[in-house]
């Protein structure tokens, strides 16, 4: 047995499980910076490599190839993205009559918007000029079409109409630009205010002031 072999057996879960943990966050940044400084196509995995300070065997441990770690990332964004999904779905009527009267933010949509300012630079990277058209779609349908599903009465949830799938469309590329803009500004509003302004923008009547 080789002296790196050795070290490689003695060496603790703990510490490899760390060192895996480090090598994927070195990539997701790596990845992160390219895809915002080049545009998606603009890098391949031997720049991710030098980006991160890898070798292309420590790469290919983990993932198969550049579309592969792109692909992960956005599912485990997506994956969290459910969380709040579910907890929508589990809103009533009541509920959003509450929020109108009070005008008090969702917490759910709060929480929501913490995490997408904590996920800022993937998100910016991905929904950017130049960033992935195919993860923009499934963001939209994903997060902001099972949103508003979410806000909808049971019985249209159940058997949509057509108008009401046009509904769903419209509102959720309004919503998905919302995002999108709140990222490209600089994130200037609170968590709390963005709650405020996409349960607005829902609510809103025609002649009504234009008012949080």
């Amino acid at each position: 047995m080789t002296t790196a072999m050795a070290a490689s057996v003695q060496m603790p879960c703990a510490e490899v499980d760390r060192r895996i943990a480090r090598s994927k966050r070195a990539l997701r940044m790596a990845l992160i910076e390219l895809a915002t400084e080049r545009g998606m196509d603009g890098f391949t995995v031997n720049d991710l490599c030098e980006r991160a300070d890898l070798n292309r065997g420590t790469f290919y441990n983990h993932f198969k190839g550049k579309d592969d770690l792109t692909l992960t990332l956005q599912q485990e964004f997506m994956d969290e993205i459910g969380r709040f999904r579910d907890r929508m779905q589990e809103l009533t009527l009541v509920d959003l009559a509450k929020i109108k009267v009070t005008r008090r933010p969702l917490p759910v949509l709060v929480e929501l918007f913490d995490y997408l300012r904590e996920q800022s630079d993937l998100l910016g990277a991905m929904l950017g000029p130049t960033g992935d058209a195919k993860f923009c779609q499934q963001l939209r349908d994903g997060l902001c079409a099972d949103l508003i599903r979410g806000l909808l009465h049971e019985r249209y949830r159940r058997d949509p109409t057509p108008f009401v799938e046009y509904y769903i469309a419209f509102y959720s590329a309004a919503y998905l630009s919302v995002i999108t803009r709140w990222l490209q500004t600089g994130m200037r509003e609170s968590s709390e205010d963005m709650a405020r302004i996409a349960m607005r923008l829902l609510l809103i009547k025609p002649g009504e002031s234009l008012t949080v």
